[in-house]
């Protein structure tokens, strides 16, 4: 075990690197009047980014548990399925209790996915494929098995006690020491725990495992940029921020508003007004990015920023100085419940006219949140909602986020019993809080075998879904009608058509309660018209392309579902089947 930092055994970059990085600069600059082009703009700006939950997407040694060489085997499916980069879930060494967000080391790499030789053909592979990799860093605590934390438990005036959040807290009318306020776990509980070594709590905002960072000590940052520095020398294209909205809590440790009634662990519901979202944490973004940008190729900063509205995700970008995060996750329009044309429509317009021009980044699933196919499906046309649920990630303006699953249909599989259940948050929490497992279940790639080709262990870390045989990848890439072929598609048309890449968004029909429609218009006036019926009726949609500003006579199909429907005059209405998807050229 270290006390400290490890050094970065990467050579310094050469000067020619940081002539590369002025000319990048000296590149992207674009006269005010010139149309914005998909040459100049910096490549996240309309990327397609695809997460992957490392121990759920392939296993390549037989131990049940999907590792970095599995990745590697299956580049050629991101690669078809035209991704720009891989987000890849933390495979630092861990304890896993929340299964690697939990770091005990930042500069590593867990046995249980392989090796760092492993991440570096990882890597260059996936650069041969032109897929950048993205990892998740996790700034908000460590494990407490990291060696800062052992040390800080240790002794008060131990090296790295002050690397932590602690507090001597209170004591009751018999002596005994309390917590020093009524802040309790996202994970269910107190957020103190107690350390008899140092009499002392401290604190954590999620499990007793993970210690918070006490981000107010400068040794903290400049440890954990180093980290970051030591991924980025050896090429990572950046990094998602897991929690960051976290960072900070207050220095004063006020009791918390309780805000009435109890959560899913029977703690009181309280207001996070004293441990989310604080001022400082902006300062320090502002130095992350400035450190970041220090290097060539266009590295970027994804936040996960859960936000109350679309507009306080503004300050993460940096507002109008556009110097903080380069794309903070919009989850309020992915991540809803309800398949509404009018919702969708008010958010898509506030993500466009209240974030001062930046690009949205939208997420519709990830490894946190039940399928967006069981989120948004009625039980009957599910297959038809998921391409609506496509078509708006993929041709609204934005970066679009993909999880692993999400392109073939695959389900939420939650656990039946407890006794299955692996998620601690589950296992703490049951029946109310059933845990993320559903969403986290292995990648069915193939029917080869039980284990749907993920696997040759018949006790993967969790089970395959039930319907695998035919909900697999090998099955949808051999149907040319599947939702993966229809992603693909969608993929391939953003890659190409230059109003998809970068033109403005234009809302259409905008009273209409029942379809979504919108148009992309580049620079030169040419324009892709969007229309979303989601609704169990068909539809007729009355465009109002002239009072719109958008210009054109005729409407050629480009993409439809379910059924391909014809061409015809821009003027006229247009009648969309129920739950039809439906992508058109104007001319």
């Amino acid at each position: 075990m270290h006390s400290g930092l490890r050094r970065s055994t990467a050579r310094p970059r050469p000067l020619a690197a940081a002539l590369t990085a002025l000319l990048a600069c000296v590149a992207s600059l674009r006269l005010p009047a010139a149309p914005a082009t998909a040459d100049v703009e910096p490549w996240w700006r309309h990327a397609v980014i695809y997460e992957i939950y490392p121990r759920s997407f392939q296993d390549s040694n037989g131990d049940g548990t999907g590792d970095l060489s599995g990745i590697t085997q299956r580049l050629d499916y991101l690669q078809e399925l035209g991704v720009d980069a891989i987000w890849i879930a933390p495979f630092y060494p861990s304890p896993q209790v929340d299964f690697g967000y939990d770091v005990s080391d930042y500069q590593a790499v867990d046995p249980l996915y392989g090796t760092l030789a492993d991440f570096d053909r990882l890597a260059d592979q996936a650069r041969q494929r032109h897929i950048r990799v993205i990892l998740d860093m996790v700034l908000n605590h460590t494990s407490d098995q990291h060696p800062w934390f052992v040390d800080a438990a240790r002794a008060r005036d131990s090296r790295h006690h002050d690397f932590y959040v602690w507090s001597d807290g209170r004591l009751d009318a018999a002596g005994h020491p309390q917590p020093p306020n009524n802040w309790v776990s996202l994970f269910g509980g107190s957020a103190w725990e107690f350390v008899p070594a140092v009499r002392r709590f401290y604190y954590h905002r999620f499990y007793r495992q993970q210690p918070d960072l006490n981000w107010r000590n400068p040794e903290v940052e400049q440890a954990m940029f180093a980290a970051m520095r030591y991924w980025l020398d050896r090429g990572v294209a950046g990094f998602r921020l897991d929690a960051i909205t976290e960072l900070f809590e207050d220095a004063q440790l006020r009791d918390a508003p309780v805000l009435g009634g109890v959560n899913a662990f029977g703690d009181p519901n309280l207001s996070d007004i004293y441990t989310k979202n604080l001022p400082e944490v902006h300062d320090v973004m502002r130095r992350l990015r400035a450190m970041t940008d220090t290097y060539p190729g266009e590295r970027v900063l994804i936040g996960e920023t859960y936000v109350a509205k679309t507009s306080d995700l503004d300050a993460w970008y940096g507002g109008a100085r556009h110097n903080e995060l380069h794309l903070p996750m919009d989850t309020l329009v992915g991540l809803g419940n309800r398949l509404d044309a009018s919702t969708f429509r008010q958010r898509l317009l506030e993500s466009q006219t209240e974030l001062h021009h930046s690009q949205p980044l939208l997420v519709f699933d990830n490894h946190d949140n039940v399928r967006s196919w069981d989120r948004f499906g009625d039980g009957v046309h599910d297959a038809q909602i998921a391409r609506i649920v496509a078509a708006l990630l993929l041709t609204a303006r934005d970066a679009a986020l993909i999880y692993q699953g999400q392109e073939i249909g695959q389900r939420t599989a939650t656990p039946a019993r407890i006794e299955d259940v692996r998620d601690p948050i589950g296992v703490r929490g049951w029946p109310r809080a059933k845990g993320r497992d559903g969403e986290r279940t292995p990648l069915p790639w193939d029917a080869s075998n039980a284990q749907a080709g993920f696997s040759s262990n018949p006790h993967t870390w969790l089970p395959v879904t039930a319907d695998y045989r035919t909900i697999n990848v090998q099955s949808e890439a051999a149907d040319p009608g599947s939702l993966l072929n229809w992603y693909r598609r969608l993929i391939a048309l953003r890659r190409s058509n230059r109003a998809l890449q970068n033109g403005r968004m234009v809302m259409l029909d905008p009273t209409n309660a029942s379809v979504l429609s919108y148009a992309r218009v580049s620079g030169d006036g040419k324009a892709v018209i969007v229309s979303l019926n989601m609704s169990p009726l068909p539809q007729s949609v009355s465009l109002g392309l002239a009072q719109a500003g958008v210009r054109g006579s005729h409407l050629a199909t480009l993409l439809s579902s379910p059924e391909r429907l014809p061409a015809g005059p821009a003027s006229g209405p247009q009648t969309l089947p129920a739950y039809a998807a439906w992508v058109a050229e104007l001319r």
